[in-house]
């Protein structure tokens, strides 16, 4: 993972090592019944905390996303929705 931005509405826009590069949509995830760590985010202060860590999009308090399932997903269609 090269970097990450934080953009409007719980979006995230990513580029990995090798150029790829796509859209994050993190909303759907965070303010979902099953969002366990990650609906510490729904804090929009919290969610700019954001950088790349090891290679991973992560935020503190060891919250972070796998880039091989992000990677593959902006790979086909620019976009990832975990």
């Amino acid at each position: 993972m090269r970097s990450v931005e934080v953009l409007p509405d719980y979006c995230l826009r990513v580029v990995f090592n090798d150029g790829t590069a796509g859209v994050v949509r993190m909303k759907r995830l965070i303010h979902s019944d099953s969002a366990g760590i990650f609906s510490a985010l729904s804090d929009p202060a919290r969610f700019g905390d954001v950088h790349v860590e090891l290679g991973a999009v992560s935020w503190p308090g060891d919250i972070d996303l796998a880039p091989d399932a992000m990677h593959a997903a902006i790979a086909s269609s620019g976009e990832w929705i975990p």
